[in-house]
């Protein structure tokens, strides 16, 4: 069994803007991280509410770090992309979580209750925002779309582990 911890937390207050670390934030079923922008219904894609997921996002701190390094083209060139966790627009960045196992399964994060909907898979909008180069980095690696079960409040250091039965 795997145990893994939120490396970071980041919100935006509003859609494309610079999203901003924070040490704690409280996550609310039904509306998503207290002031972030999808909270407040102004995220880019707040209008689309049936794709749904976008109560938080997380994205493991390993497919950060080989985008540097260790993604390549389809070409075979690395790829040799330096982000941080508030590039990739994600709100929680974690270490040690098999995130795409997760898809359908309920876990905790810290003292709150999650369940992942599906995958994080990169967009245009993403790599407007960034660099040429992120979608094809983060396919399938983009992180999980979650839906919050138990409100509380989510720390940076905080535990992330399997729910079991």
């Amino acid at each position: 069994m795997w145990q893994g911890s939120v490396v970071s937390i980041q919100i935006a207050k509003e859609a494309a803007a610079t999203m901003e670390s924070v040490p704690a934030v409280r996550a609310v079923p039904g509306r998503g991280l207290e002031g972030d922008r999808y909270f407040s219904g102004s995220g880019t894609y707040s209008p689309r509410p049936s794709f749904g997921g976008r109560e938080v996002t997380l994205i493991e701190t390993e497919t950060v770090e080989a985008l540097f390094g260790g993604v390549e083209d389809a070409d075979g060139h690395t790829l040799g992309i330096k982000l941080t966790p508030v590039d990739t627009r994600r709100n929680i960045a974690t270490s040690g979580v098999p995130l795409n196992h997760l898809v359908d399964r309920e876990f905790w994060v810290g003292e709150v209750l999650m369940r992942g909907t599906r995958l994080c898979e990169p967009c245009k909008h993403l790599e407007k925002l960034t660099q040429k180069g992120v979608m094809a980095g983060l396919i399938h690696r983009g992180g999980l779309r979650a839906r919050i079960l138990t409100e509380g409040t989510i720390r940076v250091g905080d535990p992330i582990r399997a729910k079991t039965a």
